[in-house]
């Protein structure tokens, strides 16, 4: 499956607003959350997650789903989706007005345990009246799939069991398929043989890469996927998040390193890299550090946390 010519353009879906702040310790404003929404939208992002319509009980931060989405100014072009765990966070989800979501499994029937409560097969079956329903409401859903590469609590994760759980979502209706390393193990050649035994089950213009950088692997195996064909990777502004799930598992890799290296590489994603850094640089000073982001850090010149937001 892999091709030695590299894609002409590339889509990125930034997760910053929803994955990258959703485990934040501190309440953050809902303010800040809009603006954030609103810079990455005209720094050229494409698809940005808003938000998260799970319950505030399990994740405190996302509690002003609703009013997130609809405060936000929604850009021509611009999707905004939103993770929607069960039907009832669809039903709320469609209410705030989002045109797009997208639902979460496993790939390790431990992490399945501990994340969601269920086994796999279980979390699976509880989509089906969640993708009926969107799927009535002319709704397009993405899928993701945890642990790809590895879990926390079981060591490698096998590329066959990744493909089952993808190839299942697929089936089921989900338009693309999100394949995250959730805890950051992943090495190229391991990326490169995901992509090889899902692709062989799913198109893989319906696969996207969505890598976490614990071990600095993340931007290698975004080139290697690229290398395979894939041409939708998530990213987060700045590097925010990180994994509650997985002890010292960092952030989703940074979305301005992603777009340096396709910018390197000649590959179009729409994105001004100088903007996408403005925005970096405000949000960690909203949050009072710098960037994980090494473009940011090598653009900006700051290693100190900053104090306030420009």
């Amino acid at each position: 499956m892999e091709s030695t010519l590299l894609p002409k353009t590339v889509k990125i879906v930034e997760v910053g607003p929803r994955d990258g702040l959703q485990n934040e310790a501190t309440a953050i404003a809902t303010a800040t959350k809009v603006e954030l929404i609103a810079r990455l939208g005209k720094a050229g992002l494409k698809a940005i997650e808003a938000t998260s319509f799970v319950s505030p009980k399990w994740v405190p931060q996302m509690a002003d789903n609703a009013v997130v989405m609809r405060t936000i100014e929604r850009l021509p072009g611009v999707a905004y989706p939103v993770l929607t765990p069960n039907l009832k966070g669809l039903e709320a989800a469609l209410a705030a007005g989002a045109r797009e979501v997208a639902v979460f499994g496993a790939a390790s029937e431990s992490f399945s345990q501990k994340n969601i409560n269920c086994s796999i097969a279980d979390s699976l079956k509880r989509f089906e009246p969640l993708l009926a329903a969107a799927e009535q409401a002319g709704v397009q859903v993405r899928g993701y799939v945890s642990c790809v590469l590895g879990c926390p609590y079981e060591g490698p994760v096998q590329p066959a069991a990744v493909a089952q759980v993808a190839d299942t979502l697929f089936d089921m209706g989900c338009h693309e398929i999100s394949l995250g390393d959730t805890i950051g193990v992943g090495t190229p050649e391991a990326a490169k043989r995901l992509i090889e035994t899902v692709g062989a089950r799913i198109p893989i213009d319906r696969i996207a890469g969505h890598y976490h950088d614990t071990y600095g692997m993340a931007i290698a195996n975004i080139y290697a996927s690229l290398q395979c064909g894939v041409t939708v990777f998530d990213a987060s502004v700045a590097g925010l998040g990180g994994c509650p799930y997985a002890k010292g598992a960092s952030g989703n890799v940074a979305t301005e390193d992603v777009v340096y290296l396709l910018n390197g590489l000649g590959i179009a994603t729409g994105i001004d890299l100088d903007a996408l850094i403005d925005c970096s640089a405000w949000i960690s000073a909203a949050l009072g550090r710098s960037p994980a982001s090494k473009v940011a850090r090598a653009r900006i010149g700051r290693t100190t946390p900053a104090t306030e937001p420009s």
